[in-house]
């Protein structure tokens, strides 16, 4: 159980606090109670004193006032917690109503034999007021932060609701609409678990909070196109398996989400983490060195066996097939180096003991600073070796020749060829996999382990998810849909060895003792700033329309494109002008939403500008005298071209303005980011004329 947020204050609210936002609003309470007790009772106040103590009083008053207003509110709109809730807000009244009375020290000026009970007086009625006051604010806290719970519980079950409907979709339209609905869904769930993730304390559960978060990001463009390649190729087995893949992945992940904001006890977190060298090292020199505090506190027996035990651990090491003769070796003799100076600690111990020495000889030091060192010694060099592989490794993968063999080899519906360069990335897999294990060892942090384990999941999983995407692809060559699949699938896969580069940065920086563990996964939505928790449940749906627009826009972005190529690809005439030129449109556009997010081909706000010049040079100049449309149709593209032109006339107007400096130049690409995007909508909308659904589901997406 903990005590108040504040270390060293004496009062115990008996409820543990488990989130930043509760613990930051009590802070300041804490603060003002503490100096109300601890004023110093001295015979003669002086008349600021007095004040500054009555102004303390009441600032605590009207803030229990305020706050048990709000409490009750919530009360209200949540029946379950009516009862205790009010309860709570009832102590807390009668807790700051007993303060404001006993710090109603101004009338003692006038006569000091005033007879009424105040702070000097009744130093125990204060101590005893300020522990309810405290105790009933933390518990109001604790069940506000229930109702945050209840939040994500119910976006959850709206996400796997539309997940199974999602699932057992039998058309293309039915699709679309659906996975709309489970975009909203998966924003909003993004949001509130963006914001929660943010406000843990325990950073072991930041850190799986965070790592479920990013399967569920990527999975939802990866179950976007995995599905839509199902759907067009219903009887083919490869395609099947990998869609299935990824819901599985991601009803785990949301699971996982949920174990920890509800601190279930299936959860993962309550199972040990894997035993790392790291903790066993640690471990390990603590037991050595407490022989300095008690030299009979252990016997000499366990400090042997508890470094066989480390010893052990090396073995993932010392077996693997990667490990060079000469690492081998290295990591062979420091062990046999820990041994051998375990043996003299423990035979000078045994020595000490036997003369009942008091404290530990000069014998025993020399032998205690001589043990640490050598495993010191062996984490360095185990360190130097998990690095090092994955820094090869991330040179050879860097170069992925796996993957464009495999687009290839699919592309050209060569099976026998897939098989061969599958086998080839199956083998990097294992690599990558058991890279990761080795960097759980020496990560240095428990969040850091969570991560390393997220890691190596991740290529795990994906690696056969490549492997039936490719085979997809070459089974139907001409399928750009099934084509588009396998990209993405090769994108998750690049984007998790740039994870690892980072990771590995972060590991290095530990070991070097440069800065902590405290990376979060950066993903869409990016966990905001801590709010108090009252902050939060006020503004959190109104901040969340604010934040979810672009995220929204983003993902309907990607949704649209790859209907636009699968509509397209049914059409045996390409060489429209209207068709070529709408695709190269939609291209840059797409091109310019994914810089605002750091992705991207485009690297610099110039490469940006100039794309967007070139894009409304495209637009401005968009042939349709030879588009196969009816009078009717070609007279409503006309229309909607002239709302087009106007709007490529603003991105051309911003994309040229001129800006100096960086503020100037962030507040120029957000504005181009909106008109690009309803540009590209609007290209969209041109495309799918004959397509009823998609043109209003265009329009309609522009309108909102």
């Amino acid at each position: 159980m903990a005590s108040s947020p504040c270390g060293n204050s004496n009062f115990d609210s008996g409820l543990e606090i488990k989130t930043r936002s509760v613990e930051q609003t009590l802070i300041p309470l804490v603060s003002q109670i503490t100096t109300l007790i601890n004023h110093k009772d001295k015979p003669k106040k002086s008349e600021r004193t007095l004040a500054a103590i009555h102004r303390v009083g009441q600032a605590v008053s009207v803030a229990v006032g305020r706050f048990v207003t709000v409490g009750e509110a919530i009360a209200t709109e949540n029946q379950e917690l009516k009862d205790e809730m009010g309860q709570a807000c009832f102590e807390a009244r009668k807790a700051g109503d007993a303060i404001a009375q006993l710090t109603d020290v101004g009338s003692a000026l006038l006569s000091q034999s005033d007879p009424r009970v105040t702070v000097f007086s009744d130093r125990t009625g204060m101590v005893k007021a300020a522990r309810l006051l405290l105790s009933s604010v933390t518990k109001v806290l604790v069940l506000a932060d229930r109702i945050v719970i209840k939040q994500i519980i119910t976006s959850r079950n709206k996400v796997l609701v539309t997940l199974d409907h999602l699932e057992r979709v039998s058309t293309f339209q039915e699709f679309v609409q659906i996975f709309s609905q489970f975009g909203n869904e998966m924003v909003e769930f993004a949001h509130l678990t963006g914001d929660r993730q943010n406000d843990l304390k325990d950073e072991k559960k930041k850190a799986r909070m965070a790592a479920a978060r990013a399967v569920l990001e990527k999975c939802t463009m990866m179950l976007l196109t995995a599905s839509k390649t199902c759907l067009r190729h219903p009887d083919c087995e490869s395609a099947r398996i990998n869609k299935d893949a990824v819901f599985h992945r991601m009803r785990c992940a949301l699971e996982q989400v949920i174990e920890i904001v509800t601190e279930a006890r299936s959860c993962g977190e309550n199972k040990s983490l894997p035993a790392s060298i790291y903790d066993g090292i640690r471990d390990f020199k603590s037991s050595v060195e407490c022989l300095r505090e008690n030299l009979y506190s252990s016997s000499p027996q366990s400090v042997g066996s508890q470094l066989e035990v480390l010893v052990e651990r090396t073995e993932d090491f010392t077996d693997s097939a990667y490990t060079s003769h000469e690492q081998r070796q290295a990591i062979l003799g420091l062990c046999q180096l820990a041994r051998q100076d375990t043996q003299q600690l423990v035979h000078a111990w045994v020595e000490a003991q036997s003369a009942h020495a008091k404290e530990a000889t000069e014998d025993m030091e020399v032998a205690i600073l001589k043990t640490c060192q050598s495993v010191n010694d062996l984490r360095r060099e185990l360190h130097k070796v998990a690095v090092g592989r994955a820094s090869d490794l991330l040179k050879v993968h860097g170069e992925q020749l796996p993957l464009r063999a495999l687009k290839a080899a699919g592309g050209e519906g060569n099976l026998e060829a897939v098989a061969e360069y599958s086998r080839t990335l199956s083998e990097q897999k294992e690599q990558l996999v058991e890279t990761c294990r080795l960097l759980c060892h020496v990560s240095g942090s428990e969040p850091l382990e969570i991560t390393c384990i997220h890691a190596e999941e991740t290529f795990h999983v994906i690696g056969p998810q490549i492997i039936s995407a490719a085979q997809t692809l070459a089974l139907h060559p001409s399928s750009k849909i099934a084509k588009e699949n396998l990209e993405v699938f090769c994108e998750a896969w690049e984007s998790q060895l740039c994870d690892m580069a980072l990771l590995l940065r972060e590991i290095n920086d530990v070991f070097e003792g440069r800065r902590g563990d405290k990376r979060p996964y950066l993903s869409l939505p990016r966990p905001g700033v801590i709010f108090p928790l009252w902050t939060l449940y006020v503004c959190v749906f109104l901040c969340m329309q604010e934040q979810t627009s672009m995220a929204k826009l983003g993902l309907e972005l990607r949704l649209l494109s790859s209907d636009m190529d699968t509509e397209v690809e049914k059409w045996e005439e390409q060489e429209h002008d209207i068709v070529r030129q709408s695709q190269s449109l939609a291209s840059m556009a797409y091109n310019m939403h994914l810089f605002t997010r750091g992705e991207g081909l485009l690297k610099t706000t110039l490469d940006l500008f100039h794309q967007a010049e070139v894009c409304t040079s495209i637009s401005a100049n968009l042939s349709f005298s030879s588009v196969f449309l009816v009078d009717e149709e070609k007279s409503l593209v006309v229309t909607e071209i002239e709302k087009l032109v106007a709007l490529c006339q603003q991105l051309q107007m911003g994309a040229k303005t001129p800006v100096q400096g960086k503020t100037a130049t962030f507040q120029k690409v957000p504005i181009l980011h909106y008109l690009c995007v309803f540009v590209y909508l609007f290209c969209l909308c041109k495309l799918f004329l004959n397509n009823e659904l998609m043109t209003c589901f265009a329009l309609s997406l522009f309108l909102n």
